[in-house]
């Protein structure tokens, strides 16, 4: 993986780990928001342009891709790298976790 990727994506906004999270199944920006309001009982909620500036970053930095346009709508999906910028943001998620309830983390 490119560093300055690492560099730039983790650790990870919340806004964007959630769209990155969101987008392990084909999804448009108004089912990303959607899926997050249900994910996070509607304390989060994602702007359109914050939606769609991260969508451009992403798609632009190789982590989603465009699969098809429907009805106007653009359906994106994680790719490969993408995944792995997920994993790596889930392990240091985790790893803060266990530390902050006094558990060893091991990955």
């Amino acid at each position: 993986m490119n560093p300055k990727l690492r560099k730039i994506y983790v650790p990870m906004s919340e806004t964007a780990f959630y769209i990155l999270f969101s987008l392990q199944q084909p999804q448009h920006g108004y089912g990303i928001g959607q899926t997050v309001k249900e994910m996070t009982n509607d304390e989060v909620s994602i702007s359109p342009g914050t939606m769609y500036g991260t969508l451009s970053k992403m798609e632009k930095d190789g982590l989603i891709n465009l699969v098809k346009e429907e009805d106007k709508r653009k359906i994106y999906q994680t790719t490969d790298l993408g995944k792995e910028i997920l994993q790596i943001e889930l392990s240091r998620i985790k790893r803060l976790y266990k530390n902050s309830i006094g558990e060893k983390y091991y990955d």
